[in-house]
């Protein structure tokens, strides 16, 4: 399956997640890719948009490979078979986390004002625009179940058959559009994926009431 871009790949998602309408729901969009196709569904389902930031901790020499992630309020959640196995000292964490929570306050600040969420008792769709090894996503999805929500939905363009299989562990239910085995990326999918900037989630998110602090 290909997208011609994410709008594109937001309408046919949207469609699947059209049943969860009458339960006024609130989209929860991981920037910048999916701050776009969360824009749509809100739209779509008549829903609040917000968004949520996770960042990936890379191992020390490969920052590609993620032993872990932290969330805004610095929980972090360990890729502990990876941490074990490459030895990782506490401190190496840390200085990691303070690292990547300066990035995630920039995005909050940026793009909603606000480190504070009220999901409890809500029915949350989690978007993106597509997922790779979905570490990102994976930990926001085991964040958002601490909240107590009613319930957790994922809702993806496309992503990978083992990382699918791994949110569905997580979620109650994920709903995807393609989920081949054989995977390099998410662009590949598309017609047109271009780079977003903060300034085009910026303007999706003034529409929905946040106040935003502009850099």
């Amino acid at each position: 399956m290909m997208f011609k871009n994410r709008e594109d790949a937001a309408k046919k998602l949207a469609k699947k997640l059209g049943w969860l309408k009458n339960e006024n729901p609130i989209i929860l969009a991981i920037p910048r890719g999916g701050a776009i196709v969360g824009n749509v569904i809100a739209s779509e389902l008549g829903a609040k948009l917000d968004i949520i930031v996770s960042r990936k901790i890379g191992a020390p020499d490969n920052q590609e490979l993620a032993i872990g992630a932290v969330m805004h309020d610095r929980s972090y959640f360990p890729n502990e078979r990876l941490m074990i196995m490459l030895n990782v000292p506490q401190n190496y964490i840390n200085q990691e986390i303070d690292t990547q929570m300066k990035e995630i306050e920039r995005r909050l600040a940026k793009f909603r004002g606000s480190k504070e969420y009220d999901l409890k008792d809500r029915t949350v769709i989690l978007v993106d625009d597509g997922v790779a090894t979905g570490a990102t996503m994976l930990v926001a999805a085991l964040w958002i179940q601490n909240q107590k929500p009613k319930k957790l939905i994922v809702g993806l363009p496309v992503g990978p058959k083992d990382t699918v299989d791994k949110l569905d562990v997580i979620a109650d239910k994920v709903i995807v559009l393609h989920s081949p085995v054989i995977f390099n990326a998410v662009g590949e999918f598309y017609q047109e994926f271009e780079q977003i900037d903060d300034c085009v989630v910026q303007e999706i998110m003034s529409k929905y009431g946040y106040k935003i602090k502009v850099f």
